[in-house]
């Protein structure tokens, strides 16, 4: 292998050759790029059920997609094949014989309410405070090939593994809102090792529902600004007061370096390094101190090779919940010192929600076009700067500007911590 396809510790370079993305600004790389550069936001009134006694009444759903039957597996699947065959064709490659690894970050499955109903008539005599012990148990005595299918993790890379044409054992992985950022980590890893020339990274997550929305509202996590929707979602504003929960898929082709010339391919960027470090503090929160973030951001540089003065935008995790805004401002800030405050670091979930599974690979694709344009989105919504957390947040509208290296955070419940440090072009 030539060394202007390694990297500075002898390893494959990592390029990007395709994007794809659907979110609840549209399906497809340009419409969604030109919608989230205007500022433009996809949060609107949930219409797909009903919302009566929710706290929480808006959502960045994808309704333009219909999918039979209107289940969030069905959704998570037909989000992961639209933006996988957009990615793998932007890369030159045929979409129904890729011919690489698949590794999809999806969402986690449980029995959805259509099949709970129906195994619950199954059983006439079912009692008043029935659980889901009980469904557990009446599945079994009533076995249906379409329930099994949609509560195995795995059925989604299934499905897409026969349509897009993967080869070897696709792998699902499920790492909470670091879900999407996990499965390019993996894809990267497995390039370096050499076990493959190319890999589908995608994530992917289609689950807003009543019941998820009722969990995250028990934690207070969700915005209650449902009287102007696109209003919502204002990561780090003084007056922020939640998330909001939303739908999408981001897929990227990955290859060696090496591979993407020798077939002439485009090189859209490269992915320089990833960290990735847990945080076994609290369920839904970060350690106090902030040192598993703090350490995800530095793995991420060091395995990069670059500096904090190297990345030229962040873009944030900035999903518009008190704590995680601030623990991640004051994170950035114990490793970028004063600097931070001079570099942009703006938020895509202030425009399409935060899409949890998919969050991580969606942003990497925007990151990546950052790159391509020269152009960093907003962060729409900051009309009221918090003191506490100084940021340059390219507010409310998008800012021209070099960026060769893009520092993507993506931060889950369960201590989940990812860091991709992306560029514009391998390092010479």
């Amino acid at each position: 292998m030539s060394e202007s396809t390694t990297d500075f510790r002898g390893r494959p370079i990592v390029a990007v050759t395709g994007l794809g993305v659907v979110s609840s600004l549209g399906e497809g790389v340009e419409a969604n790029w030109s919608s989230l550069t205007a500022g433009r936001s996809g949060i609107h009134r949930i219409n797909r059920f009903p919302i009566d006694n929710l706290r929480t009444t808006i959502a960045g759903t994808v309704d333009f997609i219909e999918v039979e039957p209107s289940i969030s597996v069905s959704r998570s699947h037909a989000m992961a094949r639209s933006a996988g065959t957009e990615a793998i064709r932007m890369a030159g490659l045929d979409a129904s014989d890729f011919g690489g690894r698949l590794f999809l970050a999806a969402p986690p499955v449980e029995l959805e309410w259509a099949d709970r109903f129906a195994l619950d008539a199954a059983d006439g005599d079912a009692p008043a405070d029935a659980g889901y012990d009980r469904l557990i148990e009446l599945a079994r005595q009533h076995p249906s090939p379409a329930t099994y299918d949609n509560t195995r993790f795995g059925r989604i890379s299934e499905l897409l593994a026969d349509e897009l044409g993967v080869r070897g054992l696709p792998v699902t992985l499920s790492t909470a809102c670091a879900s999407g950022a996990t499965a390019i980590q993996l894809g990267v890893e497995a390039i370096r090792r050499g076990e493959c020339e190319r890999a589908l990274a995608i994530g992917t997550d289609g689950s807003v529902t009543a019941e998820a929305l009722i969990r995250f509202s028990l934690l207070s996590a969700l915005s209650t600004h449902n009287d102007m929707p696109e209003k919502a979602s204002k990561p780090f504003s003084g007056d922020r007061d939640g998330f909001v929960m939303a739908e999408g898929a981001g897929a990227l082709v990955l290859e060696s370096l090496e591979s993407a010339k020798a077939r002439g391919a485009t090189i859209l960027g490269v992915i320089h390094g990833c960290g990735e470090k847990a945080d076994d503090f609290h369920r839904t929160r970060s350690k106090p101190d902030g040192s598993p973030i703090i350490a995800t951001i530095r793995a991420g540089l060091a395995d990069a090779g670059l500096e904090p003065s190297d990345i030229d935008y962040i873009n944030a995790h900035g999903t518009s919940t008190p704590e995680n805004d601030r623990m991640e401002a004051t994170s950035l800030e114990a490793v970028f010192g004063e600097a931070l405050r001079s570099t942009p670091i703006s938020s895509n979930k202030s425009m399409i929600g935060h899409t949890l599974t998919a969050a991580g690979a969606i942003e990497a694709v925007f990151s990546i076009l950052t790159m391509r344009d020269g152009l960093m989105p907003p962060t729409i919504n900051y009309d009221n700067p918090d003191p506490a957390i100084p940021l340059d947040t390219v507010p409310n509208a998008a800012r021209r500007g070099e960026v060769r290296a893009v520092l993507s955070n993506s931060f889950g419940f369960g201590g989940q911590n990812v860091c991709l440090v992306l560029g514009r072009e391998p390092r010479p």
